[in-house]
């Protein structure tokens, strides 16, 4: 059984993954670290990770970057093994996670969607077949209304799945409003859909003469996100120091 942390675990993402450990026979919470210590659940809550009395294998840490250095510290301390989902980190701080890497177990991904990072590797695969026969490709991603940034996270994470296995030959067009030109070959254009309660679309346009293919994905519920995270917990069991992906864990 893996034992972890929730690093926020009073946020709507700290309580998806609470629910999901709850029903999970192979998993438990054994600690809370959230900046509002209120109980929601059956475990303790601290207010820092430094609190935190019981032992643990993982964190899961769905919380904020400014937290990252306190994680990075227990994870090197007490052997903790992370599953970093938070998002926003500033180039420094992914260099302090690499470096921390080499001491303890890392997983770090742009989405934690078992299904989305199938898709990841279904976009590479495609795109070693149509990227040479003159397919355009455009990316079109939704999500909510009140969803901060765009395009997400995960748009630029297919569009360098795409870029990579193409030998990084494209460019990234994210407004074709003010150009009057042709199409040119080297480019992936990648759209932004911004409405509603959408929990997330992404649509992966493979587009050559005479027909489309779409590779795409779409969430229901956040809960795909909690499931993907505690997986993660359980594949990082056990493991050594090193950066490990989602990729790793649907391997």
């Amino acid at each position: 059984m893996v034992r972890i942390i929730m690093s926020g675990c009073n946020g709507r993402m700290g309580q998806v993954i609470s629910g999901i450990v709850e029903a999970d026979s192979d998993a438990q919470i054994v600690a809370g670290v959230d900046i509002f210590t209120e109980k929601k659940n059956s475990y303790p809550v601290y207010k820092s990770i430094d609190e935190v009395k019981e032992e643990a294998d993982v964190v899961i840490d769905f919380s904020n970057p400014s937290n990252l250095d306190s994680l990075l510290a227990a994870g090197e301390a007490k052997g903790l093994a992370l599953v970093l989902c938070t998002t926003g980190y500033s180039k420094e701080q992914l260099d302090k996670i690499n470096e921390a890497a080499k001491k303890t177990a890392v997983l770090r991904s742009a989405n934690m969607s078992v299904g989305v990072n199938v898709l990841f590797k279904l976009v590479a695969e495609a795109t070693k077949v149509l990227s040479e026969r003159g397919y355009d490709i455009d990316i079109v991603e939704e999500h909510h209304r009140n969803k901060l940034d765009a395009p997400s996270g995960t748009a630029i994470a297919i569009a360098d799945a795409i870029n990579e296995a193409a030998n990084n030959k494209y460019e990234y067009v994210y407004d074709r409003s003010s150009r009057r030109e042709k199409r040119p070959d080297n480019e992936i254009g990648i759209s932004s859909v911004r409405g509603g309660s959408i929990v997330g679309v992404h649509d992966a346009i493979f587009a050559g003469l005479d027909e489309v293919i779409e590779i795409k994905h779409t969430a229901y519920s956040r809960a795909i996100f909690g499931k993907g995270a505690v997986a993660a917990a359980k594949y990082l069991l056990g493991k050594g120091a090193g950066m490990y992906s989602m990729q790793d864990v649907i391997a």
